[in-house]
């Protein structure tokens, strides 16, 4: 990765001091030294001329239901944190597939790499596939919400349910906000910190009300940030900022046939590109007690479930609530 040395002393200096005062590990570009919460198994293939390594975790449960379920995880995220969420469900009697997308988690990082929701689907589609999965029912959360819908939109007779869990996407984020080209982002990604991580999920997921289950959520990305691959990160990171920005599903919920399930936290205000929109328009952007709303008439026959006073993690936030509507939803 000659493109990156460059920096990497320096991102290594300007991050040791934050490491020494909050004691969070590094972590290289693949988490090989952090431990998911189960067995992580890898599908080598080959997309746009690299040879790539796409982890995924597949639980099994003990009494089988014959049902199977998906989780996509957010863009700040990779499916570690669907831990509670899987042993539950996998106890009802549903096998759960959890992958990180490529660019994610324990997942390749490229370096050249054209990244769009429709390569993401497809990567999935090629997980189901090797597994003989021929229809599962699809959950995704934030951005895993625009992965989740395109997927379902590309391959519809694989999807038996979809549900939205506070997706962003929900509204043009073009419409507001100024382009940002993808290595003023890179440069922006390499100043993130454990303080900065913190502080937007602070913010924007939690209401300025930190508890201590929030932490091993902050101390995945934050390790990033304090290891000598973090630049390797943060160029995919910018990667698929842009994906998010220059990519709407917006427009194609009216298309989505499949039965679906929306559950918002109407606190949230996440919105790519606030910061760079003109100030009248930034506090319209990410109304998520509007936008569900929206959103739940432009997906014919869909439902809706508004936890109110809930930021952009319901299923870590409020976690009972989130399961209750999810299983009432799909058993």
């Amino acid at each position: 990765m000659n493109y990156f040395r460059n920096i990497t002393t320096a991102l290594i200096f300007t991050t040791i001091s934050g490491f020494m005062s909050s004691q969070i590990r590094p972590l290289d570009a693949m988490l090989s030294n952090y431990q998911y919460p189960f067995e992580v198994h890898f599908m080598d293939f080959k997309s746009q001329d690299n040879q790539l390594k796409m982890a995924y975790m597949d639980v099994k449960p003990q009494k089988s239901n014959g049902k199977t379920i998906m989780l996509l995880h957010g863009k700040n995220f990779n499916g570690a944190y669907w831990e509670r969420t899987a042993k539950d469900l996998a106890s009802k009697g549903f096998r759960v597939i959890i992958p990180d997308q490529i660019g994610f988690g324990k997942s390749s990082k490229p370096h050249q790499y054209q990244f769009s929701f429709s390569q993401l689907a497809e990567n999935t589609k090629a997980v189901l596939d090797e597994l003989h999965i021929d229809k599962t029912i699809v959950l995704g959360h934030s951005m895993g919400g625009m992965v989740a819908t395109r997927f379902t939109l590309l391959y519809p007779e694989k999807v038996e349910k979809l549900i939205l869990e506070n997706p962003i996407g929900l509204e043009d984020y073009k419409t507001f906000a100024s382009y940002q080209t993808i290595d003023q982002a890179y440069q922006l990604e390499l100043k993130n910190t454990s303080e900065t991580y913190k502080n937007y999920q602070l913010k924007f997921y939690y209401d300025n009300k930190w508890k201590e289950e929030y932490q091993p959520w902050l101390d995945l990305i934050a390790g990033w940030t304090l290891h000598k691959d973090y630049p390797q990160v943060a160029w995919d990171a910018a990667l698929t900022s842009d994906m998010i920005y220059n990519q709407p599903v917006c427009y194609e919920f009216k298309n989505i046939k499949t039965p679906t399930l929306l559950i918002i936290g109407t606190r949230d205000r996440t919105a790519i590109g606030k910061d760079r929109a003109p100030k009248e328009l930034q506090s319209k952007m990410g109304q998520y007690q509007e936008l569900g709303k929206k959103t739940q008439l432009e997906i014919k026959g869909s439902k809706l479930v508004e936890l109110e006073n809930v930021g952009h993690l319901p299923h870590i936030e409020v976690y009972p609530q989130f399961f209750n509507a999810l299983y009432d939803f799909i058993k």
